[in-house]
């Protein structure tokens, strides 16, 4: 194992991977994180083949369904040429089936005929490091104190993150295998046409100007109340603002408390990945927590009202749009998934997210 290296450490010259792989996994915020990184390696090596590995749950953030995972790039896969799919949550829960370590030698076996050059594990777990290192890459780079210690077992290359956000510290990696400064570069999504338009219409028909509020979260400490999103809504319409509700499977119960608290003003919404994008780049505004919908929304350029509890927004805030992060200085940094709200979300109002909302309106119509 090599020492760590600072990210432009290297000489850039005959520097040329054919074949690149990213090793991000999950969840949706964190995938999200990882694109200005992906894209600025894609960008400094426009001839490579950039392969990614990730859960299956998340592929549509990189592809439209309708779109073949590999190939050349288009605006359904806009980023990747390939994508390779894993379930390490059905794996881990199924490890004594013959079934499933079938599915696990395909998939390593379908990784490692691809030949990759390197391997780039943006995530730090044990699962992500280990999958790098079965893709058969010679040069395995990871983060030198990465999430899980263990993880730095199976990295050739460690190196040493710089930038207090997560963006920034994804893409001192990126700069590290490109051996050479990056500029934060634009993103791109997976557009599908078909959705685009389905989505424009039924909003221009039913909806107009709306924000999008999401009320779910990852824990129980992170999730600001149902009620006061509701209370939120109303007040915008007063604005002429309307409101739709993000929510995802399990959280029919939380929309249907938003929308009784709202009297009418917010509707529920049920989206796929792919709709979600089409919806969200539509939004005026988005209003939640810290979670993948949120960053969704930051990375599109839509105004965030971020109402944060326990995570720390100066590392997983909103990045790179209009934003205001509401957040008491009672609230501690923790990733202690725990059931009941933190208390320093609870100390933050409705008029509070009202007041930021309608601040970042008035920009945006600036």
């Amino acid at each position: 194992m090599q020492a760590p290296v600072t990210p432009a450490s290297e000489n850039a010259a005959l520097f040329s991977p054919q074949r690149l792989l990213i090793v991000r996994l999950g969840s949706m915020g964190d995938i999200i994180h990882t694109f200005p990184a992906a894209t600025a390696l894609r960008r400094t090596f426009p001839e490579a083949s950039l392969g990614w590995v990730v859960e299956e749950r998340w592929a549509e953030l990189l592809c439209t369904l309708p779109e073949p995972r590999s190939g050349p790039c288009s605006p359904r896969r806009p980023l990747v040429d390939r994508i390779h799919t894993v379930n390490t949550k059905m794996w881990r829960g199924s490890l004594l089936s013959i079934q499933t370590w079938e599915q696990i030698a395909a998939g390593i076996s379908e990784l490692r005929a691809q030949r990759y050059e390197v391997a780039v594990d943006f995530q730090g777990a044990v699962r992500s490091a280990l999958l790098a290192r079965w893709s058969g890459a010679p040069v395995v780079y990871g983060a030198a104190q990465p999430r899980e210690n263990v993880a730095s077992m199976f990295y050739t290359r460690q190196v040493i993150a710089r930038g207090s956000h997560i963006v920034e510290q994804n893409l001192s990696l990126a700069e590290a295998v490109a051996r050479r400064p990056l500029e934060m570069p634009r993103i791109e999504f997976p557009r599908d046409p078909a959705v685009e338009k389905k989505c424009e219409d039924r909003l221009q028909q039913n909806v107009g100007d709306f924000a999008l509020l999401n009320p779910g979260a990852g824990w129980g400490a992170k999730q600001w109340p149902a009620e006061r999103y509701g209370h939120v809504a109303k007040r915008l319409a007063e604005d002429g603002v309307k409101s739709l509700i993000n929510f995802g499977p399990g959280e029919e119960t939380l929309m249907q408390e938003v929308e009784s608290a709202s009297a009418g003003a917010a509707k529920g919404i049920v989206c796929s990945l792919t709709e979600l994008m089409a919806l969200t780049r539509r939004a005026r505004l988005f209003i939640g927590g810290d979670t993948g919908p949120m960053h969704l929304a930051a990375a599109l350029g839509i105004p965030v009202v971020a109402i944060f509890g326990p995570t720390n927004p100066a590392r997983n805030g909103p990045f790179g749009t209009a934003s205001i992060v509401l957040r008491r200085p009672t609230s501690p940094t923790t990733h202690s998934r725990r059931a009941q709200p933190d208390p320093g979300l609870l100390e933050i109002s409705s008029e509070e997210v009202v007041a930021a909302a309608r601040k970042l309106l008035r920009i945006d119509r600036g």
